[in-house]
């Protein structure tokens, strides 16, 4: 046979997909660690905590109980009413639970909303720093992101003016990220309102990640950051709010997420989904109602997390100014990464952040993401949901590596 029989001819559809860098970083930091290498995984995108216990004793008592079978695509009704509840706020205290969707984690509620809102022939503004999925998942709705950047000075948040640089009428929607990975930037409530109705006014969708909304380091206790549902409902109607369980609660492997719009968008978004996967794992979205419906006894668990990540944040930063002092970073308002300057340190053995990040795991054993991954060549991802021994080591490792 031959090997032009042999190729694999795969559709247009995927052709140009590639992996998601984070996850491959973590999987060679696994397969390094189990052939018994000495490997800091600082590359990780996940709490390193326990799925708190009553979390987990919701999800055997359903199991028990029988809740073994299909839900409704969009999730089950109380679960979505819970949703409803969560994300109400301020000016929107209370939420139309039909406009609830409930998916297989955030990335497939931000699938879901991006498929839904542009298609071939439209672009997205996507800024940068991003998520490494957010273009793919634009491609994937046959659409094209357009990546737009804010100035240094404000942590890369974008701002109108960047914006009406970046638009054309092919342009159809908008996706902003606060708290952001890779950079911790949170967006103000000012500059969130500005954007929307900015976008308003051109009739563009505004899809709006909050996965780390409840993780914000500069703000009160248990709060959460500012967001669309912060803002007068008259500026909603092309919004979609996505957010989920994995990161507050510590609930990534459970895959819940969800997303809240006007309504008749969300029966859009639960007929693509009913002939995707249709519902959520059904024990884990009772999981995720006791999660959303935790006592104070309860949540005082889940803010002890937060607490400690916001420990942690101000750890890393003064570690980093210690152990480099001349490297530039975002300080992180939110989520929990760590996104610093490296080019200072590329050669012609080693010109990017890829081979860079590749020499580090390889020979100081410290696994970070290359910032390449989120738009930006120039820095590098460092998670600290990591041990403070961890972080600690981690820095100073790469540190005593890049400054040698």
């Amino acid at each position: 046979m031959s090997s032009k029989n042999n190729d694999l001819n795969v559709s247009d559809n995927v052709r140009q997909i590639q992996p998601s860098a984070t996850i491959a970083v973590s999987t060679l930091a696994k397969k390094l660690k189990a052939e018994g290498r000495d490997i800091i995984n600082l590359g990780a995108g996940e709490p390193d905590f326990d799925t708190p216990a009553f979390i987990r004793q919701a999800a055997i008592d359903a199991i028990q109980g029988g809740a073994t079978r299909y839900t409704p695509a969009a999730g089950l009704p109380e679960l979505r009413q819970a949703v409803a509840r969560e994300l109400a706020r301020g000016p929107n205290p209370e939420l139309d639970p039909d406009g609830v969707v409930v998916s297989a984690g955030a990335k497939h509620s931000l699938f879901n909303a991006i498929f839904s809102v542009v298609g071939p022939g439209e672009e997205m503004l996507v800024p940068a720093p991003y998520w490494t999925t957010y273009p793919e998942l634009v491609r994937l709705a046959r659409a094209e992101p357009r990546v737009v950047v804010g100035p240094e000075d404000r942590d890369y948040r974008v701002d109108v003016d960047t914006l009406d640089a970046a638009y054309d009428d092919t342009v159809r929607a908008i996706l902003l990220n606060t708290p952001s990975n890779p950079s911790g930037a949170v967006y103000t409530l000012e500059e969130v309102e500005a954007i929307v109705a900015w976008a308003a006014d051109r009739h563009v969708w505004v899809i709006t990640d909050e996965i780390y909304n409840r993780l914000w380091h500069d703000g009160p206790e248990g709060g959460r950051a500012p967001g669309l549902l912060d803002l007068d409902p008259a500026l909603l109607d092309r919004a979609v709010v996505v957010d989920g369980v994995s990161k507050t609660y510590a609930m990534t492997g459970w895959r819940i997420g969800y997303s809240w719009s006007r309504t008749d968008l969300a029966k859009k978004m639960g007929a693509l989904q009913s002939h995707m996967t249709s519902n959520a794992a059904t024990p884990s979205q009772h999981a995720a109602m006791a999660a959303l419906g935790a006592n104070e006894e309860q949540r005082s668990e889940v803010l002890a997390m937060a607490r400690e990540f916001r420990a942690r944040r101000d750890l890393v930063v003064e570690l980093l100014g210690e152990v480099m002092p001349d490297v530039g970073c975002v300080r992180p308002a939110g989520a929990f990464y760590l996104f610093f300057r490296v080019d200072a340190f590329f050669t012609e053995a080693v010109p990017d952040s890829v081979a860079l990040c590749q020499n580090l795991i390889e020979e100081a054993g410290v696994a970070l993401v290359p910032g390449s991954a989120f738009g930006d060549d120039r820095y590098v991802r460092m998670s600290f949901a990591a041990s403070r021994d961890d972080l600690e080591n981690g820095l100073r490792r790469a540190a005593a590596h890049l400054t040698r």
